[in-house]
């Protein structure tokens, strides 16, 4: 008996064994539980229903549990079918004998999904904002997953869910700027973290790649941080600009092709409002080809073009919330003629600052106010260091330019948007010009004055402009009222002449000089002074006298030879009018071309002789002219000496026109009419205006390049010329 029930509980513990084994192995396929599994999901949420074939249930005799695994079923979710490879669960052994079925965990391998139907299946555990607009935008792409799910008692997931897998083949296009496509990643999705690896895509035909993208959830906010990369990429500057507007906002770009590096993080809340963005780039700038609109450097790079091209530049970008800084260097070529440039530019909501060098060997350099010249092949470096405020308005706190022994240093320069100097700290001149004049001179500013000191200084293009411009202020200040102090060792007029030591001072007042004082010395010990005043009346009253006027009479090219002499220069000016007198006594001039011309017309031809050779020499010269809006009327011109006199009047416009008119008289004919006067006075004059004494009459009309002389050699001399005569004569 014994014996039997042993043998009986043998083989049902075999039978047992056997059972356990086998369904621990192999399991059971049936379908008598799936309605129990299909109810578990619909309490999940009963927009979700499930379709289900054969169900395996596999035996876990280490837990007693039962795990139910089916192959191919579907997902029905409001008319969508998500295919699913493999769906597996885990119940408890008790609650099945129990028939009280309940999913304790959920493993889901789906197949290949829409991306836009698994969005779908979120937005029913969580209809959010964000999933709405990524739905919307979405407009391609699958997906492919491995989900592991736990629930509570009451059918809820846990927060210990798992969810890994792949995107591909992602299209999105967000309002219609940023067009995104090919996009792939791989991803793992926790309780608040997020992580994409392996990511590549299209940005607007740029193809962009990142190795890590991680996204962290602190209550209601996200943390993005990750890395992209793109290769090099000759790229379409449109779509370029859609990306980094920034960028374009102020050169035209043409061509760019680049590689980079970038680390990148930003914030944002569940309404999808971005903050924080940061971004750290490494960029192989192979080429960048654009024009700056309002850039014009052509007056100081001769090789410049509209065109500038970097080359080879290694560029690190920072950049932080509306904080955007650029260091990096490479070539830079003005119409293929290469030099080096190193630059650090940073661009914040109030303004725009930069650190520039440049090392300019293969091309030219030209300052023209400076009449300096660096010529090609010579090393140079030029320093800028300064900022660009919102108004546009720049400011260079250091502009420094070193040429072998050549140095300029600029501090403490504010201009306007047209480059009028608002304010200056300093400036150091210490260089060789292309008149080969030496040039060292320093500016110091002294609270709201300034004073300038130096060994030598080349004014001679100064001068230059000064008489050659038609403007009424040329003015390099948008307004000065300061007072300059100046003390300078020698000052060059011209290549040659040159006057020493310079001293007295200058007072501006609104962009207008208030008062002037100035006095030198020429090398032969002769003086010059200048003054300028304003008196109650606001008459601008300018006096220039020099004992040796021949450096200031030898700029003008149609006089030749000029000699000796006095200048004395008188000028009254009110509003836009002045009224001068210029007056030169005992000078002597070799050529005058037009002058020459006449005398020869007026069958003179031995005074002119006299003029082309040893030079004529004249007594007195006296001019009284005005000048207004371009205009220089001259009332009366009138010269005397030995061998000619002559009187003149008319105007010259704009250096454009010309039209004199006067009379000229060998001096034996006036002798002999002065000396007639007590007995002939009535024959000299007549009873007729223009009767008596013979003269010659002429006008001079046409374009400074292009005039014409006509001669009237048989004209009575008017009282007017007879009495300006005498008054010179009885004067001397």
């Amino acid at each position: 008996m014994i014996k039997r029930i042993i043998k009986t509980l043998s083989i049902i513990f075999v039978i047992l064994a056997l059972s356990i084994i086998y369904l621990s192995i192999f399991g059971i396929k049936t379908d008598k539980f799936n309605n129990q599994i299909t109810n578990n999901i619909l309490r999940i949420n009963s927009k979700i229903n499930l379709s289900l074939k054969d169900v395996n249930y596999l035996l876990n005799p280490y837990n007693f549990t039962i795990n139910i695994k089916t192959t191919n079923p579907k997902i029905l979710l409001e008319g969508r079918s998500l295919g699913i490879k493999e769906i597996q669960s885990n119940v408890a052994l008790k609650s099945l004998i129990k028939d009280q079925f309940s999913i304790d965990d959920l493993q889901i391998t789906t197949k290949e999904i829409k991306l836009n139907d698994i969005i779908a299946l979120a937005r029913v555990f969580q209809n959010s904002t964000q999933l709405f607009i990524l739905d919307s935008i979405i407009k391609d792409g699958f997906v492919f997953a491995n989900i592991n799910l736990n629930f509570d008692a009451s059918g809820k997931i846990k927060e210990n869910f798992k969810i890994e897998g792949s995107v591909k083949k992602v299209e999105t296009n967000i309002i219609n700027k940023f067009r995104l496509k090919d996009f792939n990643f791989g991803f793992n999705i926790s309780k608040n973290f997020f992580s994409l690896k392996q990511l590549d895509m299209e940005l607007n035909d740029i193809k962009i790649t990142s190795p890590l993208i991680e996204i962290k959830k602190k209550k209601n906010l996200f943390f993005v941080n990750g890395k992209f990369l793109n290769d090099n990429k000759n790229f379409d500057i449109e779509e370029f600009k859609l990306i980094f507007p920034i960028l374009f906002n102020d050169i035209d770009v043409q061509k760019i092709e680049f590689s980079s590096k970038n680390n990148f993080s930003f914030d944002f809340n569940d309404k999808l409002k971005f903050n924080n963005f940061k971004i750290e780039s490494d960029i192989n700038l192979n080429r960048l080809t654009f024009k700056k609109t309002n850039l014009n450097l052509k007056p100081y790079l001769p090789s410049f073009v509209e065109k500038i091209k970097l080359e080879g530049h290694k560029i690190a970008i920072n950049f932080n919330k509306n904080r955007f800084d650029i260091k990096g260097g490479g070539n830079i070529l003005l119409e293929d003629k290469l030099d080096i440039l190193s630059y650090q530019i940073i661009k914040d909501n109030k303004n725009l600052s930069f650190d520039t060098e440049i090392y300019i060997k293969n091309n030219s350099l030209f300052i023209d106010f400076l009449d300096y010249e660096k010529k090609e092949g010579s090393n140079s470096i030029v320093s800028i260091k300064g900022n660009l405020k919102k108004n546009n308005q720049p400011r260079f706190d250091l502009i420094n330019l070193k040429e072998k022994d050549n140095e300029i240093l600029i501090n403490g320069l504010n201009l306007t948007k047209d480059l009028k100097i608002v304010d200056i700290e300093s400036f150091n001149l210490n260089y060789k010009n292309n008149r080969n004049i030496y040039n060292k001179l320093n500016l110091i500013r002294d609270n709201s004055n300034f004073i300038i000191e130096g060994e030598s200084i080349d004014a001679s293009k100064m001068i230059d402009n000064i008489m050659n411009s038609n403007e009424e202020s040329s003015s390099i200040f948008e307004s000065i009222s300061s007072k300059i102090n100046m003390r300078i060792k020698k000052v060059y007029i011209d290549d040659v002449n040159y006057i020493n030591n310079i001293y007295g001072n200058i007072n501006f007042n609104n962009n207008k000089i208030n008062d002037l004082k100035l006095e030198g010395t020429f090398p032969n010990e002769k003086k010059i002074n200048l003054s300028i005043e304003v008196n109650n009346n606001s008459e601008t009253i300018t006096k220039l006298f020099s004992a040796y006027p021949k450096p200031l009479i030898k700029r003008y090219d149609f006089i030749k030879g000029f000699e000796e002499g006095y200048l004395d220069f008188y000028s009254s000016k009110q509003g836009e009018v002045s009224n001068s007198v210029l007056i030169i006594d005992n000078f002597k001039v070799k050529e005058v071309p037009v002058f020459a011309k006449l005398l020869s017309l007026a069958s003179l031809q031995g005074i002119a002789d006299i003029l082309t050779g040893e030079g004529l020499r004249f007594t007195d010269f006296e001019m009284n002219f005005s000048n207004q809006k371009g205009l220089t009327t001259i009332e009366e011109m009138y010269a005397i000496g030995p061998a000619v006199s002559i009187l003149m009047d008319g105007y010259i416009k704009n250096n454009e026109l010309i039209s004199l008119r006067g009379t000229l008289v060998p001096a034996t004919t006036i002798n002999r009419s002065i000396s007639s006067i007590p007995l002939l006075g009535k024959i000299l004059i007549g009873d007729k205006t223009g009767e008596g004494v013979f003269g010659v009459s002429f006008k001079i009309k046409g374009s400074p390049k292009a005039l014409k002389t006509s001669v009237n050699p048989i004209k009575t001399l008017t009282p007017r010329f007879i009495t300006r005569t005498l008054e010179k004569i009885k004067k001397n």
